[in-house]
């Protein structure tokens, strides 16, 4: 009974830890998400908190709350312009509103990817994204989020010239705005959804709706505070329209107002006017009534202001504009020199409808196989565009059908999912079953094998103790032979010369001297023999004994037993005593494991065995004159894979050289610091 409370008390306490872990991780993470959301701070100082508000919800990992920090830490990398960072941390938002089922969470991350696609023109992955998050709006949702999801795949297919499928995303964007009350950005939205469906209404020669649809753009960017932009924007556009569709009178007129709005819109948009400059030309143009200088000077002006604003897509517009002019005057120099020029930029911006309009032109200036070749290039182009385009609108079509089949994929697995749910209990019980089982097993026999190590680790680690008594043992011994040989030696006799010389102080003449001199030689003998004990207390009397004397033997052991001859290197600049004994448990067992590898594999008959020292390494050459194997097919067998993880257990590495015919090479490296 008492051994019952004491486990159900250790129980408690541990998960009192935890759970005092766990509230001190939520406490860090609301601190986090705190600062993150205060806009008293700059971006820049919040994207400071990030990494910690991290750290603490991968701590605390329970998702939800993950979620909603990772969501908020894009905004800051989105804020500081970390677009890269963006991309990525929407990317794992989505993944993991995802596994949460957040539909929240996943028509945020969509959208946020599918906008910065739709900015950097990967039109794709934009709508991609975008059809991902429409996925999870109800068909009767109401939402500006869901308008603007609409909006802009209605763009994406717009520049993709999917028409039919623009029109009809931007029709149902605006039935959901007209339940909506308006605000200053649902007047944007409308305002962008009727210029985009008369940009197609134009595309498609429905003249009338065309019309109706810029005049209600003009009302709505009337509506708009800040909405001057806006209408200029639809007038020019209308302008176009007109003509395009012959009306030149009326499309003259809109753009002589628009040039006569010059003064308001030339510091905030500065590139309108020479365009409004190149349309009026190209109007004139097109009406076939306009006086020469008149056009070209429109041209001209627009050109030259596109070169002060360096906006290359205006300037091969009146490029264009001057070298039609000239080849309608049969002033052909003038004329090729503008299409060359609106060719160039055309391939340097990649705008393909400048491009094919200038390879025509060019076509009609040029004789002979060079205006073919332009001729060529032009059909060539046109064919490849037309392609493309048809591509792109199968394209759109199949992400609508395969999101249609997705749905309707979706209630059939939710009524599937029910009866495998019985199923999956059954097998998830059996299964859970087999693997505490089969895992108990392997545990057990990890266990024992854990065991036998240790119990081998402890007998290497008694023979270096056992070998380090003897050793202290003779450096005792030695002590006290030195000890006994000063003593009893050279002190004696050293008490004997000097008593001798003392008697010599009185004494004078040729015999005095020869005692003297008979003296000093015993001092020097005595000198020489200090010398020789002093040499010998300064020369390592154990050298190679200790960790080295435990491997010779080893060899000399194994060598035997196993019948081939060996060659034992090793330097001695190694302090062994200070390398610890879990390292020297594990070179022994390595050279332990390769010699046994050898004899079992090698059918060799001399081994060579180096172990140096460079740098800060241990370096181990273990070298044999077998058969050898080819690296290339051998799969390692269980005495590659232990010497293996030892040396990656001592923080060292180890590689393994071989061919057939040409013996074994074992390289092994390991750290050394004393």
């Amino acid at each position: 009974m008492r051994t019952h409370y004491f486990f159900v008390f250790i129980a408690f306490i541990g998960f009192s830890i935890i759970e005092a872990q766990n509230l001190s991780n939520l406490d860090s993470i609301n601190k986090y998400y705190r600062l993150l959301k205060d806009t008293d701070r700059s971006y820049k100082e919040r994207l400071n908190y990030t990494k910690n508000a991290i750290f603490y919800s991968e701590e605390l990992g329970i998702d939800s709350i993950k979620l909603r920090v990772d969501r908020q830490i894009s905004l800051i990398y989105f804020h500081n312009e970390m677009y890269n960072e963006y991309v990525t941390q929407n990317r794992r938002n989505l993944k993991l509103a995802e596994k949460l089922t957040d539909t929240s969470a996943i028509t945020t991350a969509s959208s946020n990817l599918g906008s910065y696609y739709h900015f950097i023109e990967q039109n794709d992955s934009s709508y991609y994204f975008y059809s991902k998050a429409l996925e999870f709006y109800g068909p009767k949702t109401i939402s500006e989020q869901k308008v603007e999801a609409l909006l802009n795949l209605a763009d994406i297919q717009q520049v993709e010239k999917s028409y039919l499928g623009a029109e009809e995303d931007a029709v149902k964007a605006i039935q959901i705005l007209n339940n909506l009350p308006k605000t200053e950005d649902r007047l944007h939205q409308y305002w962008s959804l009727y210029n985009l469906l008369a940009i197609i209404s134009n595309a498609n020669q429905d003249r009338d709706k065309t019309f109706e649809y810029y005049d209600k753009s003009i009302d709505y960017s009337n509506e708009m505070k800040d909405g001057f932009g806006y209408r200029i924007t639809s007038i020019n556009n209308k302008a176009n329209a007109y003509e395009k569709f012959g009306d030149y009178s009326k499309a003259l007129e809109l753009f002589i107002e628009l040039k006569e709005l010059r003064p308001k819109y030339d510091i905030d948009e500065p590139d309108l006017y020479p365009i409004v400059l190149i349309n009026i030309g190209k109007t004139k143009f097109e009406s076939g009534v306009y006086k020469f200088t008149e056009v070209e000077n429109y041209f001209k002006e627009g050109r030259n202001r596109s070169l002060e604003l360096e906006d290359e897509y205006v300037q091969v517009a009146a490029s264009l504009g001057l070298s039609k002019l000239y080849l309608r005057h049969d002033k052909k120099e003038l004329a090729r020199k503008f299409g060359n020029e609106t060719l160039k930029i055309s391939n340097k911006i990649f705008n393909n409808e400048y491009k094919m309009e200038a390879l025509l032109v060019l076509s009609d200036l040029y004789e002979g196989e060079k205006g073919k070749n332009f001729l060529r290039s032009h059909i060539k182009l046109s064919d490849s565009l037309d392609m493309k385009e048809s591509l792109e609108r199968n394209k759109f079509a199949r992400v609508k059908f395969d999101t249609d089949q997705i749905e309707a994929e979706n209630e059939k697995i939710s009524r599937d999912n029910f009866y495998l749910l019985l199923l999956s209990a059954g097998l998830l019980l059996t299964g859970i079953l087999v693997y505490v089982v089969i895992s108990q097993r392997a545990k057990n026999k990890e266990l024992k094998l854990v065991q036998a190590q240790q119990e081998a680790n402890e007998e290497i680690y008694n023979l270096m103790l056992n070998q380090q008594d003897n050793v202290e043992e003779a450096r005792t011994q030695e002590k006290i032979r030195v000890s006994k040989e000063l003593h009893d030696g050279v002190l004696g006799r050293l008490f004997g010369a000097r008593l001798s010389l003392d008697s010599l102080n009185f004494s004078e003449g040729k015999e005095a001297m020869m005692n003297r001199a008979n003296y000093i030689g015993q001092l020097k003998t005595i000198e020489d023999d200090i010398r020789k004990i002093s040499h010998e207390m300064n020369t390592d009397f154990v050298s190679g004994s200790g960790f080295m004397d435990i491997v010779s033997e080893l060899i000399d052991n194994q060598t035997k037993a196993y019948g081939f001859t060996y060659d034992f290197n090793y330097t001695d600049d190694f302090s062994w005593e200070f390398v610890p004994n879990k390292t020297k448990i594990n070179i022994y067992r390595i050279i332990q494991e390769s010699m046994q590898n050898t004899y079992k594999h090698a059918e060799a008959k001399h081994v060579k065995i180096d172990i140096l020292r460079q740098k800060d390494e241990i370096k181990i050459y273990i070298v044999d004159d077998g058969k050898g194997f080819d690296t290339t097919k051998s799969k390692k067998g269980i005495g590659l894979k232990n010497m293996t993880s030892r040396v990656s257990d001592i923080g060292g590495k180890i590689s393994f050289s071989s061919e057939l015919g040409n013996g074994t090479t074992v390289k092994v490296k390991i750290p050394y610091s004393i």
